[in-house]
């Protein structure tokens, strides 16, 4: 089946799969994708991880930590068609990694430990996937582990991700003895026993026939329940068809209804071929999922994924190497040429493409072209960031870019060395282009550079970034995390007016303001995160609404500062009451004044509350040692939500304040012998106590 990637090429989209590895940290995502790229003789020796010999772990800090921390892209060619693959991030820290790659992708396989099931990052990043609306298969991988449960890892699909999982294979053998599956929709055995990932197919094991017979039927039954063709067929014949059980399982999967679960162990290379067939038969094609949507002038546009068609595409990543600007592009329509004039839309700047690369995670091949459904990076932007929307300067068009999540934690930063300041200044600059999760900016009170991102190990790998790539000698600060303030008692009909006469056109403006919070207020219960609700119940035009849209806009720059610390608000909802008008002195800038004084009048009348970060802390001992581990929780404001028992060692779920959190790692191994591990989970912001006892906040 291994076929060569050049003369697939120009194969058809309906050959082409856009996907993503997606898991926890430590599921084997890496060692899967290696296996992938082995299997189709992309690569013709296999990498493993803890050798750093990966092809999609490059990066020199990736091969050093042993995990993945950049969205690596590599296309491999398989039975005649052509699969674009992102191996992601698993680390909380670089959960914005993973949703810059979903915003590209037509589908996923997200991996799972046969032993832990369902652990805290696969079920953020799989919401994530929810979100996008990306189809997935799931891949339950080291079934050669000890107390690996393929029956228990499905069940903690079931319940915790809220999908219904269809098992479509059965394991033959357990843990050291697993050697091969039953594939229960053809009812055949698989079996590897060269360890070089071929297997040999044969009948399904005497020992096993009963029980895959029953699984089959239990297969055929929850499929028929969900598909109307398949229980059209269960009820006329009693049974369901491999083919039609195979049509039937790539319609749920492209609808989301259903989960097709495969198992296996990727590290002794078995499953790894059933994987790649599940691929290509259940995750769409470009031509299979709807066609792009964007804006123009406030007018909805679709494109399709039509080589013909207006050139269209959204730039996911931007990597700055020795050889030039990298600039990461999902082309959703047209076709797009070396030397060819593209638009950037958002900054209305008009930019030619240098070269075209297929990518193969840290190497690359030029290519003439690129087609709709193609993921490539290209030479010769200059200014194009994630986020951008290219196309044809004749047929603009702007794609939702992918959402950037808020910094949570920062650190102040600065060059040892007073001469490299301004190259440490440009050298932070370019790390933000690359990255918009971080951000610099300037403490007004004391001056200092702040590093801003999603975790104390983000912020930690940009600086050795830094210190790699530019030679630098950096100083930094302690962590800090980022408080926000909200409103536990707010007020009503607040009135403030805006007066201003110094010569010349004057300034006027009246408002009445109700301040209450969100809760209180009904806006977010079981919906989305919302910040901030404005609305206006001014009646009798007492208000214009050009006014009351300029109330809203100061409003929302109050919000940038509350007044118990300076931090953000968030958290609220703002009624306008009344208002008054002048019939020469009022205007828009009069009204959006008016709107910013009198929210933070009102905020410094209303009890506000500081919030702080909490994470989902999942942490596993040795039974010897969770005394010691739940007292020391106890004393970093943890509030222990579970513990369940697993292969000689406990699990301890808790939620603990994110600024409680620095350090913990070495904490955590003394007191268990370097046996304890721990992973983290971003879950909001909860009120803090009147007095944080760690560091001032981040300001």
């Amino acid at each position: 089946m291994r076929t060569d990637l050049h003369r697939h090429l120009t194969s058809p989209l309906t050959g082409v799969r856009n996907l993503g590895i997606l898991a926890h940290v430590d599921a084997g995502k890496t060692t899967v994708t290696e296996r992938i790229l082995y299997l189709t003789g992309t690569t013709h020796k296999r990498g493993e991880v803890h050798d750093g010999t990966t092809v999609t772990d490059f990066d020199s800090q990736e091969r050093d930590r042993g995990i993945t921390i950049f969205a690596a892209a590599v296309s491999c060619a398989w039975d005649g068609h052509r699969i674009n693959l992102i191996d992601t991030p698993g680390h909380v820290d670089f959960s914005d990694e993973v949703e810059r790659s979903l915003r590209v992708l037509d589908g996923a396989v997200a991996v799972f430990d046969a032993v832990a099931g369902v652990e805290p990052q696969s079920e953020s990043v799989w919401r994530q996937a929810d979100r996008h609306g990306v189809p997935r298969i799931a891949f339950v991988n080291k079934l050669d582990r000890a107390g690996a449960d393929l029956d228990a890892a499905v069940a903690s699909i079931k319940v915790r991700l809220h999908t219904v999982p269809l098992v479509v294979q059965l394991p033959i053998g357990k843990e050291d003895g697993f050697t091969g599956v039953v594939d229960l929709l053809r009812m055949r055995s698989l079996v590897w026993a060269d360890g070089r990932g071929t297997f040999e197919e044969g009948r399904v094991p005497d020992a096993l026939w009963e029980e895959a017979h029953r699984r089959r039927r239990l297969l055929e039954e929850t499929v028929a329940e969900l598909h109307p063709v398949a229980l059209e067929e269960f009820c006329a014949e009693s049974t369901v068809s491999a083919q039609t059980l195979s049509a039937a399982l790539r319609d749920l999967t492209r609808t989301g209804e259903g989960v097709v679960v495969l198992c296996g162990s990727a590290y002794r290379n078995r499953g790894i071929e059933p994987l790649l067939e599940a691929v290509v038969a259940y995750l769409p094609s470009p031509l299979d999922v709807p066609a792009v949507r964007g804006t123009l002038d406030g007018a909805v546009q679709e494109r399709s994924a039509d080589p013909a068609a207006p050139f269209a595409a959204l730039v996911f990543k931007v990597n700055s190497t020795a050889t030039g600007r990298l600039t990461y592009l999902r082309v959703y329509s047209g076709t797009i040429r070396k030397g060819d004039a593209v638009l950037d839309v958002g900054a209305r700047r008009n930019e030619r493409i240098g070269r075209i690369l297929r990518v193969q995670a840290g190497q690359h091949s030029d290519v003439e072209q690129a087609v709709a459904g193609d993921i490539v990076a290209v030479i010769g932007l200059k200014a194009a960031r994630a986020g951008a929307t290219l196309c044809t300067p004749a047929a603009p068009l702007v794609l939702e870019p992918p959402s950037v999540a808020d910094p949570v934690v920062s650190v102040a930063v600065e060059a040892r060395r007073r001469t490299d300041t301004e190259r440490l200044v440009s050298a932070l600059a370019r790390l933000v282009e690359e990255d918009p999760s971080l951000a610099v900016r300037t403490d007004p009170e004391t001056g200092q550079t702040v590093l801003s991102g999603m975790g104390e190990l983000h912020l930690e790998v940009a600086v050795e970034k830094i210190r790699r790539a530019h030679g630098l000698e950096i100083g930094v600060g302690r962590p800090q995390v980022a408080y926000r303030e909200t409103v536990a008692r707010g007020v009503s009909g607040l009135v403030y007016r805006h007066v201003k006469q110094d010569g010349g056109a004057g300034q006027f403006a009246h408002v009445v303001l109700d301040v209450e919070p969100l809760e209180a207020a009904g806006d977010n219960g079981g919906g989305a995160a919302v910040d901030f609700v404005f609305r206006s119940t001014v009646v009798g035009g007492r208000v214009p609404q050009e006014y009351v849209r300029a109330v809203e806009a100061g409003c929302r720059d109050a919000l940038a500062e509350g007044p118990l610390g300076g931090h953000p608000v968030t958290g609220l909802r703002v009624t306008l009451a009344d208002g008054a008008t002048h019939s020469k002195d009022s205007s828009e800038m009069a009204f959006r004044t008016a709107g910013r004084l009198a929210l933070r009048e009102a905020l410094r009348n209303s009890a506000m509350v500081l919030l702080e970060p909490v994470v989902e802390v999942t942490v596993t001992v040795p039974d010897d040692a969770v005394g010691g581990v739940l007292g020391d929780l106890a004393a970093r404001r943890g509030r222990v939500s579970g513990s369940t028992a697993r292969a000689g060692a406990s699990v301890i779920s808790a939620t603990v304040p994110l600024a409680e959190l620095f350090g913990y790692a070495t904490r955590l191994r003394s007191r268990t012998q370097g046996r304890g591990t721990f992973t983290t989970r971003a879950t909001g912001y909860a009120p803090a106590p009147s007095a944080v006892p760690r560091g001032t906040p981040d300001r």
